[in-house]
């Protein structure tokens, strides 16, 4: 039986900024709340920790503002993060899926966890649901994404806890989840990309219902990334045939790139490249292609046009400063 460990963190950060972080730590973690459901969405058990402050010993006036959270109370109540920490992975237990709202708490649980010398004992990948993703899969556009408050109000989930500390969003997170039919959202697992693949043997491929993703080893430098075949491949997701590219990958600000192709089964497959960095500074890919129809087609000749213009523009330009700066041996220095 897996159980759903679904948990949510409150951190504070340097209170003069992130240009103030401390490195490697620009979140320092002070409470983590969490509960765990059974596989018939039932909550067994609750989790809840303060974590006094080694770091950042100031509040940040917003973390303040939005959590309430007394620096005093912390300092009094709370224990060191280590401690609380191993209080919360022994009481997670052996077999469950870790489930938060949006992506950033599994990141910066193991960044802390790195940070104070921790091991971190979590599979490589490792899996999660992403509460915030899959409620938009359900009930939105699966692009849109809602604040936790404003999904429970729309699933009209009573309100009778504050927002913002982290038992509460924790059992909101999982009032959301319960609220869900469990075969609309359980095939669209998320990947934590805090540990990516560092091989070409643990490079990542998943296949959705309605789309795939592939994640690929890191790199030094972006144009290896995109030299490489597996990532730059586009492979239609629904019958796993190669595709010929009608529109060759392209990108406007070299964050995401974009390709198109025509499956003879399926019709019209969009890619998209995300480029990322890794923690170790290294850059890495995360693809992924799914099937659009005319009008997403449409959208990817107009960016792939918008980017020919802006090309142009630039080769115009360097042109243009070219005939207008004289040779430097036409330049003569002029007497005092």
């Amino acid at each position: 039986m897996k159980d759903y460990i679904i948990f949510d963190l409150e951190w504070n950060q340097s209170p003069e900024g992130k240009g103030n972080s401390i490195e490697g730590l620009p979140f320092e973690i002070i409470e983590i709340g969490a509960v765990k459901m059974d596989e018939d969405f039932r909550i067994t058990s609750q989790f809840h920790g303060l974590i006094a402050p080694q770091v950042y010993t100031k509040l940040h006036y917003v973390i303040s503002e939005v959590t309430h959270i007394d620096m005093e109370k912390l300092k009094e109540e709370g224990e060191l993060f280590p401690e609380v920490i191993r209080d919360f992975i022994s009481w997670c237990g052996e077999d469950y899926r870790f489930c938060t709202w949006g992506s950033m708490d599994l990141t910066e649980l193991q960044r802390n966890m790195e940070f104070y010398g921790m091991e971190i004992p979590y599979a490589r990948p490792l899996y999660y649901y992403d509460i915030q993703k899959l409620y938009s899969i359900v009930r939105k556009d699966g692009k849109e994404k809602l604040s936790l408050d404003h999904a429970v109000e729309e699933m009209g989930i009573q309100q009778d806890r504050p927002f913002h500390q982290a038992l509460d969003d924790a059992f909101y997170t999982a009032m959301v989840l319960r609220n869900m039919a469990p075969d609309m959202w359980s095939p669209y697992l998320s990947v934590d990309y805090y540990r990516v693949p560092g091989t070409k043997e643990e490079q990542i491929a998943l296949i959705f219902p309605t789309y795939s993703k592939f994640v690929s080893r890191t790199f030094e430098t972006k144009e290896e990334v995109l030299e490489d075949k597996t990532v730059t491949d586009l492979v239609c997701h629904n019958c796993r045939r190669m595709l010929r590219k009608k529109v060759r990958w392209f990108s406007l600000n070299q964050k995401q790139y974009f390709c198109l192709g025509i499956c003879p089964d399926h019709g019209y497959v969009r890619g998209k490249i995300r480029m990322k960095k890794a923690e170790n500074g290294k850059f890495y890919a995360v693809k992924t292609v799914k099937a659009t129809d005319e009008a997403g087609a449409q959208s990817i000749f107009r960016k792939k046009e918008e980017q020919r213009k802006k090309r142009h523009e630039r080769s115009d330009l360097k042109r243009v400063k070219r005939i207008l700066t004289p040779p430097a041996s036409c330049i003569r220095r002029q007497s005092p």
